[in-house]
């Protein structure tokens, strides 16, 4: 027989809040579309910021009073049953749904202070790792450490892939000990760089053993978020800078990614519409993080460039779905989500073209994005860069 946990009901507490926010969203698009049906000749967008007046408008505002009152008692009635229970372990499965909805809504689960909203953390060999005592968990440890951070809707249980964990191995044969990251992929890149660069720097301050050396291996948005990290670590002078050696992107769009461009363009389509502009509000609801994607933003400046870093050696892995190379798979297809430009840092306008030598870039042909995680042929090359 199951037993109920706190992490259940912390789970209940968390969906539950996303359902009445879903519902106090949908009856303000509701609203907006009734006010638009009632104008005769509609301007174009006028619908946006309309609400409906006199006993229409009170129907709607009872709605949403009504809507929060419900899930505000719901919430406080589950907060201290939530307190007396025992403390749950989370499964793989659970671990990804939640993964997932982070990347989505992840920057709104922070703002309303949702239970399901992830928190960064470091683990080592599915532990976690306290920043401050990292000893307590990290036995054997060596003074040379790679980092692996995850992309987007993903954890750092994606790394394993079809029953092999080869970033671990590939750490492992080169003499580092591994530390993934976790974290809410949904909030801005900008916030996550700086949580990363100020966590990086308690946790090597207190390794067991002095550190020689950090290398720094990121998937997807994982790639962003560590550039990012980089480039707060840098202006906050912090210790871990020095140590940095090499950095790995691994389908990272260090440029964008097309299919959230395309998303904004929708977004502003629609918006000329009054009768679909209220619309816009669902595709609007994607996460800081997912924007971000749009340029492959690291700082808060959507168009700001940040070059690499020059003290660090930086490498590119990007995939095709191709058997070759071809001008739509560089400019738009590429592994199915990246470009190949994007994915190595080349951009039509050369002044904003990273600098990543030919003999630090690689491509796996017929490889989708997600199997950059997974096949071993990308792995014996991050081995041979590493030795």
């Amino acid at each position: 027989m199951s037993t109920i946990t706190r992490t259940n009901v912390s789970d209940l507490r968390g969906a539950a809040r996303l359902a009445f926010d879903a519902t106090l969203g949908i009856t303000t698009l509701v609203e907006k579309m009734h006010h638009t049906i009632q104008l005769v000749h509609p301007p174009l967008g006028a619908s946006r910021a309309e609400s409906t007046r006199g006993l229409t408008g009170l129907i709607y505002r009872s709605i949403r009073g009504t809507t929060r009152i419900i899930g505000k008692g719901l919430d406080a009635g589950l907060a201290p049953v939530a307190a007396l229970l025992p403390e749950g372990e989370s499964s793989t499965s659970r671990n990804a749904w939640v993964s997932a909805i982070n990347g989505v809504y992840g920057d709104h689960l922070e703002r309303t202070a949702n239970p399901l909203a992830i928190d960064m953390s470091f683990l080592h060999a599915g532990d976690f790792v306290d920043p401050e005592r990292p000893g307590d968990v990290v036995q054997d440890a060596s003074g040379k450490v790679l980092l692996a951070i995850h992309g987007l809707c993903l954890n750092e249980q994606h790394w394993a892939r079809d029953g092999h964990h080869r970033i671990a191995n590939v750490a492992e044969t080169t003499g580092h000990t591994i530390v993934q990251l976790r974290y809410n992929s949904g909030r801005s890149i900008d916030t996550n760089g700086r949580s990363l660069a100020a966590m990086l720097e308690a946790l090597l301050e207190r390794w067991p053993v002095p550190v020689t050396q950090l290398v720094i291996v990121g998937h997807s948005m994982g790639g962003l978020v560590a550039r990012s990290a980089i480039h707060h670590g840098t202006a906050a002078g912090h210790s871990w800078r020095g140590l940095l050696r090499k950095l790995f992107s691994l389908g990272t769009p260090h440029h964008g990614a097309p299919l959230e461009r395309g998303g904004s363009r929708l977004d502003y389509l629609m918006e000329l519409s009054p009768y679909v502009a209220p619309f816009t509000s669902l595709g609007k609801a994607r996460s800081a993080g997912i924007t971000g994607l749009r340029y492959g933003s690291i700082t808060d400046f959507e168009h700001e460039f940040v070059p690499l870093p020059d003290d660090v050696d930086c490498y590119a892995l990007a995939a095709t779905l191709g058997k070759r190379r071809s001008a739509l798979a560089e400019r738009l297809v590429g592994d199915g989500l990246v470009p190949l430009n994007s994915a190595l840092g080349k951009h039509t306008d050369s002044a904003r073209t990273l600098e990543l030598p030919t003999e630090r870039q690689w491509i796996g042909y017929e490889m989708g994005h997600l199997e950059l995680l997974g096949r071993p042929e990308v792995y014996s090359q991050l081995e041979k860069w590493l030795r």
